[in-house]
């Protein structure tokens, strides 16, 4: 049952459920565009409530480690980049066009903020230098995502203009991320005592993140052009891409001589990929039913990730 859990949390269920329920009964025409606003508005609440938890003194505890911070930005924006780029000959023929851009975007996206602290703190690590570096990845990936995203793919948004792909990502991601910054001198001790609640906020935004763009997806075929030999191969790339990046963040610490506490930080914190920021991000950056196919990847990797991450920070949290 212990493993199960581990396997199957109670997010990850609603996650399928929300899947199935797109497959079954997908919003469309009036209820289509009704759930797009619905997003929007889900999309600008959740980056208003990350800007709000921020705080600004536990950035400034952490944010001293200068070398161990170009690390895990080095590893989360050029190094993970590079792979899903350098294994196009093998990822590509695995599981297709659609899926492989998928891969890319997974690449191209920040580190997650609270499983990289949680698993850092689990492991006995620096969670100091940790709250700070998933922090300031979050932050970096609203303008550098959506850069190498073009770099990587040619994407230029869903309307054709690069100025207006940036005038999306700004409105709808950083103004309510700078908007929560601002509110938190009044909201933050709100925030701090009802955090258990508002992250259930969260991921009831990205859930109907998912709906939406899977609703989309499932009209306009997904399940017809992702067969389950690819859903397969899917899970055994992301499985590869996650065992290159552990190895090589776990060498690279040691080779830079960072202590084990810093190392376990670099290890969580350079591994890892936002769910949280890339499901509404593909929402701004990708058109239709695009968005079904770029974020099945990021879902299949943030599971895996959470899994083996779990197991290693309980072998730290045990020496």
């Amino acid at each position: 049952m212990k493993y199960l859990r581990l396997l199957f949390d109670n997010f990850t269920l609603a996650l399928l459920g929300v899947i199935a329920i797109a497959t079954f009964l997908p919003c469309e025409g009036v209820g289509a565009v009704v759930f797009e606003w619905l997003t929007h508005l889900a999309i600008g609440l959740l980056f208003f409530m990350h800007g709000a938890k921020l705080s600004r003194e536990a950035v400034a505890a952490g944010a001293g480690h200068w070398r161990l911070h170009l690390l895990v930005f080095g590893c989360t924006f050029v190094m993970f980049p590079l792979l899903g780029w350098l294994l196009k000959p093998l990822f590509l023929p695995l599981v297709g066009d659609e899926l492989y851009l998928g891969v890319l975007y997974l690449c191209a996206l920040p580190a997650t903020v609270q499983s990289a602290i949680a698993f850092t703190s689990l492991a006995r690590g620096n969670v100091p230098a940790a709250i700070c570096s998933a922090a300031a990845s979050s932050l970096l990936g609203i303008v550098l995502t959506p850069l190498l995203v073009m770099l990587l793919m040619g994407v230029e948004g869903d309307s054709g203009s690069n100025l207006e792909a940036v005038y999306k990502i700004v409105l709808q991601l950083l103004v309510p991320f700078v908007a929560g910054q601002l509110a938190r001198r009044w909201i933050g001790e709100w925030v701090a005592r009802n955090a258990r609640w508002l992250k259930s906020v969260d991921q009831g935004s990205i859930l109907l993140v998912v709906y939406t763009a899977f609703s989309d997806a499932v009209i306009s075929g997904l399940w017809h052009s992702v067969p389950s030999s690819r859903l397969v191969a899917l899970g055994l790339v992301c499985c590869v891409l996650l065992a290159v990046v552990l190895g090589c963040t776990q060498g690279l610490g040691r080779w830079l001589g960072f202590d084990l506490e810093d190392r376990i930080t670099i290890l969580f914190g350079g591994s890892k990929k936002s769910m949280a920021t890339g499901v509404p991000m593909a929402q701004v950056l990708f058109a239709g039913g695009a968005i079904g196919a770029m974020i099945l990847p990021l879902m299949i990797f943030h599971q895996i990730q959470l899994m083996v991450c779990a197991v290693l920070a309980q072998r730290y949290a045990n020496r």
